[in-house]
């Protein structure tokens, strides 16, 4: 809409739409997104980059998606709020049964030379080569961060500290204001060969009215030492690693393995409780039996229960009521298949997801460990532990997508897809009904981000 641009700086500015309109088999009249967003980027000189968005929405959704965001949940939803929309925020009532959730977004980098980048910024984050991640995921709602990245030889080393809030917790000092929490994040990459990568992942969780402690800003220390030192219990400490392997120019498989926590002394029984970790299988390839553009990925996830969940629901790894990892939580498998093509400025995708969770009974009385909210304290029990126990669910999602690019600049898309999602739990949740939910919905929106509604 406007551009600037002189020998030593550059700027746009951009007003762009997200307008979706459709229709879910429930009782719901139709469904729509209507955002208005203004997105602006500049460089100044050769070291300094910016990006700002604010998005003013309105929405209604698909049932099961307006039943996540009403959840009335004292762990869920956000106090002094009418709900939250998933990887969004908090939303006020708009007319009888939408939703009004503003969204601001941004980020300033300075990158003094080829090898070092950092940014400051309110946004999300993604570490891993898969459509999930165990790691650090994209799924909740943005964050203030700082972000160092190194790219030197073979490695690339990546730091993230994020100031995150939980809005259902209120402030120790303050109970108008919600509680928050401190994320510190080390990724270590390496290319050992041309055809292997492989990676480790450490984070630190804190909480405190005092702000994030100075030593979890060392981009070098091991976190779980200094997690331990400073006092029992007083955060959470997880680790990772991570895996690529280039088959050949189209066929690569990646992986991942979380450790939350690992009982050492009863290794030999695999339903102990403390035995608490998530993993990753996938592969992709390109360019499939030789056709251009063609993209195609398989992918299976699992996660234990109890996996990112504390005592402490502040201490969890989570953000804003939702996971920092898997958009599931924990207690659960699950099977991936995608499909992409992209032929001139069209293009389309489809997507199969099996898997099975376990889920807390409505009281929430017992924790069967696929909440990461609930306070592993009040644990089923401590032997006997299996995967997707409690009231479990089977879920089945097919998505389609058909999109025909109309501004390559700012990814601005005519869009058509078809969703169908069966949920069937063997007791009735409020928040996740269960039955079949069929939705169509058509648009035009540039995609800036990714949206999570497979759950």
């Amino acid at each position: 809409m406007v551009q600037v641009k002189k020998d030593d700086y550059w700027l746009t500015v951009d007003l762009l739409f997200d307008l979706q309109i459709g229709k879910d088999n429930s009782d719901v009249d139709y469904t729509f997104n209507n955002s208005r967003i203004i997105n602006v980027n500049g460089e100044i000189g050769n070291n300094f980059s910016f990006s700002t968005t604010y998005a003013e929405s309105q929405g209604r959704f698909a049932e099961y998606v307006n039943s996540f965001v009403t959840n009335n949940a004292a762990n869920v939803r956000p106090q002094n709020s009418e709900g939250l929309v998933p990887g969004r925020g908090k939303t006020k009532g708009f007319k009888e049964d939408s939703h009004d959730y503003p969204v601001a977004e941004g980020y300033l980098a300075y990158t003094p030379n080829k090898y070092m980048q950092f940014q400051f910024g309110n946004g999300k984050n993604f570490i891993g080569d898969g459509y999930r991640s165990f790691i650090l995921s994209d799924v909740s709602s943005p964050t203030t961060y700082l972000k160092m990245k190194l790219d030197i030889w073979k490695i690339q080393y990546t730091n993230i500290w994020m100031w995150n809030t939980e809005p259902s917790l209120s402030s120790v000092s303050d109970p108008n204001e919600h509680a928050r929490k401190y994320v510190a994040a080390h990724y270590l990459s390496v290319n050992v060969t041309d055809k292997l990568n492989l990676g480790f992942f450490e984070t630190a969780i804190s909480a405190g009215e005092n702000g994030i402690d100075a030593g979890f800003l060392n981009p070098l220390i091991f976190y779980g030492s200094l997690e331990f030192n400073r006092g029992e219990d007083s955060g959470n400490a997880i680790i990772g690693l991570t895996g690529k392997y280039k088959l050949n120019n189209n066929v690569s498989l990646y992986s991942q393995l979380v450790i939350d926590e690992f009982s050492v002394g009863n290794f030999s029984d695999m339903s102990d409780w403390k035995h608490k970790f998530a993993y990753q299988l996938g592969v992709k390839y390109f360019d499939a039996f030789k056709v251009d553009n063609l993209f195609l990925q398989l992918e299976y996830n699992r996660a234990r229960p109890y996996t990112f969940a504390h005592k402490s629901p502040i201490l969890n790894y989570g953000n804003y009521s939702q996971p920092l990892g898997h958009l599931w939580g924990a207690n659960f498998w699950e099977a991936i298949a995608i499909a992409r093509y992209k032929k001139d400025r069209w293009s389309g995708s489809a997507k199969i997801i099996v898997g099975k969770k376990g889920f807390d009974l409505e009281d929430q009385a017992i924790s069967y460990g696929g909440d990461i909210y609930q306070s592993y304290n009040d644990r089923l029990s401590d032997t006997g532990i299996e995967l997707a126990q409690g009231n479990a669910a089977n879920i089945f999602i097919a998505d389609v997508q058909a999109n025909y690019l109309i501004n390559p600049s700012t990814n601005t898309n005519l869009f058509a897809g078809l969703s169908y999602r069966n949920f069937s739990s063997d007791s009735d949740l409020t928040s996740y009904p269960s039955g079949s939910n069929v939705w169509f919905s058509v648009g035009v929106r540039a995609d800036l981000f990714n949206w999570y509604f497979d759950f």
